[in-house]
Protein backbone atom coordinates (compact mmCIF):
# COMPACT_ATOMS: atom_id res chain seq x y z
CA UNK A 1 0.00 0.00 0.00
CA UNK A 2 1.59 3.51 -0.94
CA UNK A 3 2.27 5.70 1.69
CA UNK A 4 2.59 9.31 2.41
CA UNK A 5 6.20 9.94 3.43
CA UNK A 6 7.15 13.66 4.66
CA UNK A 7 11.18 13.70 4.80
CA UNK A 8 12.65 16.56 6.84
CA UNK A 9 16.41 17.55 6.49
CA UNK A 10 18.98 19.04 8.84
CA UNK A 11 22.20 19.79 6.32
CA UNK A 12 23.23 22.79 4.94
CA UNK A 13 25.68 20.58 2.76
CA UNK A 14 23.62 19.64 -0.64
CA UNK A 15 26.72 16.77 -1.75
CA UNK A 16 26.76 15.73 2.56
CA UNK A 17 26.95 12.72 3.76
CA UNK A 18 23.00 12.63 5.66
CA UNK A 19 22.13 14.21 2.01
CA UNK A 20 23.33 10.97 0.20
CA UNK A 21 22.06 8.63 2.80
CA UNK A 22 18.31 10.99 2.45
CA UNK A 23 18.79 10.40 -1.56
CA UNK A 24 19.05 6.74 -1.13
CA UNK A 25 16.21 6.33 1.25
CA UNK A 26 13.72 8.85 -1.35
CA UNK A 27 14.79 6.24 -4.08
CA UNK A 28 13.85 3.19 -2.08
CA UNK A 29 10.85 4.64 -0.95
CA UNK A 30 9.75 6.08 -4.24
CA UNK A 31 11.09 2.76 -6.48
CA UNK A 32 8.11 1.05 -3.80
CA UNK A 33 5.25 3.23 -4.66
CA UNK A 34 5.36 5.90 -2.04
CA UNK A 35 4.51 9.53 -2.36
CA UNK A 36 7.46 11.38 -0.95
CA UNK A 37 7.70 15.37 -0.10
CA UNK A 38 10.96 16.50 1.21
CA UNK A 39 11.65 19.66 3.26
CA UNK A 40 15.03 20.66 3.27
CA UNK A 41 14.69 22.82 6.46
CA UNK A 42 18.61 24.51 5.94
CA UNK A 43 17.44 26.18 3.01
CA UNK A 44 14.03 27.52 4.55
CA UNK A 45 13.16 29.89 7.11
CA UNK A 46 11.42 28.75 9.97
CA UNK A 47 12.45 30.61 13.18
CA UNK A 48 11.99 29.08 16.76
CA UNK A 49 8.64 28.62 18.76
CA UNK A 50 7.75 31.45 20.48
CA UNK A 51 5.53 29.63 22.76
CA UNK A 52 2.59 32.14 22.31
CA UNK A 53 0.34 29.56 22.04
CA UNK A 54 -1.94 31.13 19.73
CA UNK A 55 -1.46 28.06 17.06
CA UNK A 56 -4.05 28.11 14.39
CA UNK A 57 -6.08 30.97 15.26
CA UNK A 58 -5.18 32.49 11.84
CA UNK A 59 -5.88 29.54 10.16
CA UNK A 60 -2.00 28.24 9.84
CA UNK A 61 -0.51 26.15 12.23
CA UNK A 62 1.99 28.90 13.71
CA UNK A 63 0.62 32.97 13.84
CA UNK A 64 4.10 33.70 12.78
CA UNK A 65 4.16 33.32 9.18
CA UNK A 66 7.46 31.43 7.55
CA UNK A 67 8.06 28.20 5.73
CA UNK A 68 6.68 26.42 8.69
CA UNK A 69 3.60 27.14 7.79
CA UNK A 70 4.40 24.80 4.27
CA UNK A 71 5.83 21.65 6.08
CA UNK A 72 2.85 21.71 8.95
CA UNK A 73 0.10 20.29 6.07
CA UNK A 74 2.64 17.94 4.71
CA UNK A 75 3.37 16.51 8.77
CA UNK A 76 -0.56 16.59 8.65
CA UNK A 77 -1.29 14.71 5.68
CA UNK A 78 1.83 11.80 6.20
CA UNK A 79 1.84 8.08 6.93
CA UNK A 80 5.43 8.45 7.43
CA UNK A 81 7.84 11.35 8.83
CA UNK A 82 11.92 10.57 8.46
CA UNK A 83 14.08 13.10 9.68
CA UNK A 84 17.64 13.09 8.26
CA UNK A 85 20.44 14.93 9.83
CA UNK A 86 24.33 15.25 10.39
CA UNK A 87 25.17 15.72 14.48
CA UNK A 88 26.32 19.56 15.22
CA UNK A 89 27.92 19.89 18.27
CA UNK A 90 26.55 16.84 19.73
CA UNK A 91 23.01 17.74 19.17
CA UNK A 92 20.44 18.31 16.50
CA UNK A 93 21.35 20.87 14.04
CA UNK A 94 19.27 24.41 14.56
CA UNK A 95 18.28 24.21 10.65
CA UNK A 96 15.37 21.18 11.67
CA UNK A 97 15.44 21.87 15.39
CA UNK A 98 13.26 24.75 14.74
CA UNK A 99 10.92 22.61 12.83
CA UNK A 100 10.61 19.07 15.32
CA UNK A 101 9.85 22.68 18.16
CA UNK A 102 7.44 24.01 15.80
CA UNK A 103 5.46 20.66 15.80
CA UNK A 104 4.12 21.70 19.24
CA UNK A 105 1.79 23.99 16.99
CA UNK A 106 0.08 21.11 15.50
CA UNK A 107 -0.52 19.39 19.20
CA UNK A 108 -1.15 22.90 20.70
CA UNK A 109 -3.96 23.12 17.86
CA UNK A 110 -5.75 19.73 18.39
CA UNK A 111 -4.75 17.87 15.45
CA UNK A 112 -4.39 14.28 15.75
CA UNK A 113 -0.49 13.65 14.80
CA UNK A 114 -0.46 10.26 16.29
CA UNK A 115 0.07 6.98 14.91
CA UNK A 116 2.40 7.81 12.36
CA UNK A 117 5.45 5.88 11.38
CA UNK A 118 8.68 7.50 12.32
CA UNK A 119 12.48 7.07 11.39
CA UNK A 120 15.59 8.92 11.82
CA UNK A 121 18.75 9.34 9.43
CA UNK A 122 21.79 10.69 11.10
CA UNK A 123 25.85 10.73 10.97
CA UNK A 124 28.39 12.21 12.82
CA UNK A 125 32.06 13.12 12.51
CA UNK A 126 33.36 11.07 15.32
CA UNK A 127 34.14 7.12 15.70
CA UNK A 128 32.32 6.96 18.69
CA UNK A 129 28.96 6.04 18.12
CA UNK A 130 27.88 7.49 21.50
CA UNK A 131 28.01 10.80 19.60
CA UNK A 132 24.96 10.16 17.67
CA UNK A 133 22.96 9.97 21.08
CA UNK A 134 22.53 14.00 20.96
CA UNK A 135 19.87 13.52 17.76
CA UNK A 136 18.86 9.76 18.85
CA UNK A 137 17.49 10.24 22.16
CA UNK A 138 15.68 13.24 21.15
CA UNK A 139 14.06 11.70 18.44
CA UNK A 140 13.07 8.42 20.42
CA UNK A 141 11.38 10.75 22.68
CA UNK A 142 9.46 13.10 20.59
CA UNK A 143 8.44 10.31 18.81
CA UNK A 144 7.17 8.48 21.96
CA UNK A 145 5.32 11.94 22.96
CA UNK A 146 3.60 11.80 19.59
CA UNK A 147 2.21 8.63 19.38
CA UNK A 148 4.77 8.06 16.33
CA UNK A 149 6.28 4.68 15.66
CA UNK A 150 9.49 4.43 15.55
CA UNK A 151 10.27 2.15 12.35
CA UNK A 152 13.94 2.91 12.17
CA UNK A 153 16.93 4.30 12.42
CA UNK A 154 20.62 4.38 10.56
CA UNK A 155 22.96 6.25 12.37
CA UNK A 156 26.60 6.38 11.22
CA UNK A 157 29.63 7.26 12.72
CA UNK A 158 32.83 8.24 11.43
CA UNK A 159 32.04 10.53 8.30
CA UNK A 160 32.70 14.10 8.04
CA UNK A 161 34.13 15.03 4.29
CA UNK A 162 31.51 14.61 1.37
CA UNK A 163 31.49 11.32 0.40
CA UNK A 164 32.70 9.59 3.46
CA UNK A 165 29.48 7.56 3.62
CA UNK A 166 30.80 5.55 0.79
CA UNK A 167 32.94 4.14 2.89
CA UNK A 168 30.09 2.49 4.72
CA UNK A 169 27.40 1.19 4.92
CA UNK A 170 24.73 4.05 5.77
CA UNK A 171 23.13 4.42 1.65
CA UNK A 172 22.18 0.81 1.78
CA UNK A 173 20.88 0.78 5.42
CA UNK A 174 18.98 4.07 4.37
CA UNK A 175 17.18 2.38 1.74
CA UNK A 176 16.43 -0.50 3.91
CA UNK A 177 14.13 1.71 6.03
CA UNK A 178 11.98 2.08 3.32
CA UNK A 179 10.98 -1.64 3.21
CA UNK A 180 10.13 -0.89 7.17
CA UNK A 181 7.34 2.19 6.39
Amino acid sequence: MSKKIVVITGSPRKNGNSFAMTDAFIRAAEAKGHTVTRFDAAMMEVGGCRACETCFKTGNACSFDDDFNTIAPAILEADALVFTMPVYWYSIPAQIKAVIDRIYSLVVGGKDIAGKACALIACCEEEDRSVLDGVRIPMERTAALNKWHMVGEVLVPGVLHPGDIEKTDGCRLAAGLADKI
